[in-house]
């Protein structure tokens, strides 16, 4: 079995976990899993919690706090303002608008006709 790059469209390269509490979740994710938690300094002089399986980056933490955890998985589109339009025309619901990510690349998050909460993204490196 090959493994997908977090490129690959249609791939659910990314994941990300949003809560009350970062440390929290990371040291629970850390003791569960077995996780490295690497902070990885952002464009805007910020840093994102990585969460590591070896020596891949598999997903990371929020640093923005919400009232309820969840985890929202990430899928590769080759085109975030198309695949979210056609998302919308398909039913879904825009959490978070398109945004430009410096040093990430472009995404939305939005909620499927049946509740669940993804996003999309567009990496930086996808560019042509």
């Amino acid at each position: 079995m090959s493994i997908l790059e977090m490129t690959t469209v249609g791939n659910s390269g990314w994941i990300g976990h949003s809560g009350p509490d970062q440390g929290k979740a990371k040291a629970f994710y850390q003791e569960v899993l077995g996780w490295s938690i690497n902070d990885m300094p952002m464009q805007d002089g910020s840093s994102y919690s990585a969460a590591v399986v070896g020596e891949t980056a598999i997903g990371g933490f929020s640093p923005m706090p919400e009232d309820n955890g969840t985890w929202t998985i990430f899928f590769t589109v080759a085109d975030v303002d198309a695949s979210v339009a056609k998302a919308e025309a398909k039913g879904a619901t825009i959490v978070q608008p398109a945004m430009n990510m410096p040093g990430v690349g472009r995404m939305a998050t939005l909620t499927d006709p049946q509740g669940a909460r993804f996003a999309l993204i567009t990496y930086e490196s996808m560019a042509s």
